[in-house]
């Protein structure tokens, strides 16, 4: 079933009269993915007014909407997902309003379709969350860092957002935001707008968001959180335990700032501040506006996984400022934002760890086409994925291949060139939605002088083809030749002395072990975890790829560790793979089943219905 949205790209307009501004529609689109009519009546403004109660796991309020309407429809379409709505008013007036919820779907929830009157300009709903509610991950006491309080966090990307707010959830309707948030007096709450630094007396937190987001970048945290400033726009929130680490970990983010605006333009969400959440946040990072959502797998304890930080700073510009208008233009945010973080490494460390990020990329990528099959259409740019769950298009195909076209555009016409028309792409579309047919018609129009631009760039092959074009840019790397080397000498004579030495950074020691013979023997990597202790390694990136070969290769001293690993992190990227290499024995799959009982509780929705799918739970 498809459902019908529409383009909206909104003016940009002062932050202190967000209610005020000018819509212009300027083309058609379909969204697939949503109920909502924002061409008829569309959301300008959310005033939040909700509590959190961790006895009921359920988050209950008002959600008061500012809404313009476009056309005489005498109705407005919200997307909900097992929302209990008690009532709906109209206006400040509180007029009682008659509404109606559709038929409900597993995965696009039901639409509620409430009644205007001639010039109705606030809806106010009120409802209350279902402890199922896909956006929430509610963790006891004994599931987080301190042991102490009860957490909750919100993951809104792609269509949770409807789980935990009646909103337009589809990523070309964008409204600014003000919230009053009550929860227990021990805890602090956090959003993605403009955050408390620490902790009140009352519980009542009021959050306020002046620029215009779409609604899956609503973001809620509630814990037993701390601050600590990096610089004067840049800090850190975490749990007590974990906020000196943290704050250490990401020193860096300041430099990060300051090297993207050097690149494509300014900052313009004021503060850019990072969270880390307890391990089972399913996702590396969410770039919720202001307040980045981080996994504590990217604390290694030697700033070796911070890329994941200039992935989700790139975000601010490819995604919050300028936003895929559906689903299945994904890639603009993704691919541009990979593209850009890459920039931001390059500036910050260093062409070599540029060059040795870009082949992992390209390994990444020479993965998933792999998985999938190079004719397969879930490996073209833009997707179909009309009546598919829009979660699927979040793989490596819109990181790494978008990525990897972008590199092909800057190969032709050379990075100043591009540089400027990606600085310019910016603040033309700031605060507005665009699809890949319109960044393709920029594309085109800003480089229609150089000589054969299409043909070079192949530009329809990689946004609308199959596979990987024949035209990609080669990825080298010095250090990683020298390990190729390395790695031809231990298979001859396999002696791993000084290795530990030679392979110090995270960077060489991932390509080492991604680089493995296809016919190493479980002894052989006794010998190198003897060697490197990759099995009891603190280090995410290297734990998971080293647990997918003791998996294939049956390595019995890894066992526990891999357990262990699954129980603890919830991060999908880790668990999609591992997972996926257990239950390719029978014996694998039996042991799989034995850790997933016990893990499955630490798990937000989102990482546990990818894993019950994997184990043919579902």
């Amino acid at each position: 079933m498809k459902y019908i949205g529409y383009l909206v790209l909104i003016a940009l307009f002062s932050c202190k009269q967000p209610a005020s501004a000018d819509l212009e529609i300027t083309q058609q689109v379909d969204d697939p993915h949503s109920y909502a009519n924002p061409a008829e009546v569309v959301a300008r403004h959310l005033d939040l007014d909700i509590t959190v109660d961790f006895n009921s796991k359920q988050i209950a309020g008002k959600a008061s909407w500012t809404i313009q309407q476009l056309t005489n429809a005498g109705k407005i379409i919200f997307d909900t997902w097992k929302l209990k709505v008690e009532k709906v008013t109209l206006g400040p007036e509180e007029k009682p309003a008659v509404f109606k919820l559709g038929k409900a779907d597993d995965i696009f929830g039901q639409p509620l379709e409430v009644s205007l009157d001639t010039g109705t300009r606030v809806v106010n709903i009120y409802y209350s969350t279902s402890p199922e509610a896909g956006a929430l991950q509610w963790l006891q006491p004994q599931q987080t860092g301190g042991k102490k309080h009860p957490y909750l966090f919100t993951q809104s990307q792609p269509i949770l957002a409807r789980s935990w707010v009646p909103s337009q959830d589809g990523p070309a309707v964008r409204f600014t935001y003000n919230a009053k948030v009550q929860v227990p007096a021990e805890l602090l709450a956090v959003m993605s707008a403009e955050n408390p630094q620490e902790k009140n007396d009352s519980g009542i937190y009021f959050f306020r968001q002046p620029k215009p987001v779409p609604s899956y970048l609503l973001a809620l945290a509630v814990g037993d959180i701390g601050f600590k400033a990096i610089d004067h726009r840049t800090g850190v929130y975490a749990e007590p335990g974990m906020l000196d680490k943290a704050a250490w970990e990401f020193a860096d983010m300041g430099r990060m700032v300051s090297a993207a605006e050097a690149l494509y333009g300014p900052y313009q969400w004021e503060r850019y501040d990072l969270l880390v959440l307890p391990p089972s946040f399913p996702y590396g990072g969410m770039e919720n506006p202001m307040l980045t959502f981080a996994t504590p797998t990217v604390i290694a304890g030697d700033r070796s996984l911070v890329s994941l930080v200039a992935h989700e700073l790139a975000h601010s510009w490819s995604g919050n400022l300028v936003t895929n208008a559906t689903w299945e233009d994904i890639w603009l945010n993704e691919g541009f934002t990979t593209y850009f973080e890459k920039r931001i490494i390059e500036a910050v460390y260093g062409k070599p760890e540029f060059n040795m990020q870009v082949v992992l990329s390209r390994q990444d990528l020479a993965e998933a086409i792999a998985e999938l099959g190079d004719t397969s259409m879930d490996t073209r740019l833009k997707l179909d994925l009309e009546g598919r769950d829009p979660d699927l298009g979040l793989g490596t195909i819109a990181y790494e291949k978008g990525f990897a076209f972008l590199q092909v555009i800057e190969s032709v016409v050379g990075r100043p060139a591009f540089d400027q028309f990606l600085k310019g792409y910016f603040s033309r579309n700031a605060f507005k939605s665009m699809t890949t047919e319109g960044f393709l018609a920029e594309l085109k129009d800003a480089f229609k002088n150089t000589d054969g631009f299409e043909e070079k760039t192949r530009l329809r092959e990689w946004v609308y083809g199959t596979g990987i074009p024949a035209n990609i840019t080669p990825a080298v790397s010095a250090e990683f030749n020298a390990i190729d080397t390395i790695i031809s000498k231990w298979q001859q004579d396999k002696n791993t002395a000084g290795l530990n030495r030679k392979l110090s950074s995270t960077n060489q020691r991932l390509y080492f072990i991604r680089k493995l013979p296809a016919g190493i023997t479980a002894d052989d990597m006794a010998i190198l975890d003897k060697e490197f202790h990759f099995s009891q390694s603190g280090n995410a990136e290297i734990q998971a790829a080293w647990y997918t070969w003791a998996i294939r290769k049956n390595y019995q001293p890894a066992r526990p560790y891999i357990a262990q690993f699954l129980q603890l992190v919830g991060r999908r990227k880790f668990l999609r793979p591992l997972y996926g290499e257990m239950v390719k024995t029978e014996a694998g799959k039996e042991w799989a089943k034995e850790i997933y009982a016990k893990a499955r509780g630490n798990y937000h929705p989102v990482a546990y219905n990818t894993v019950d799918e994997i184990l043919g739970l579902k």
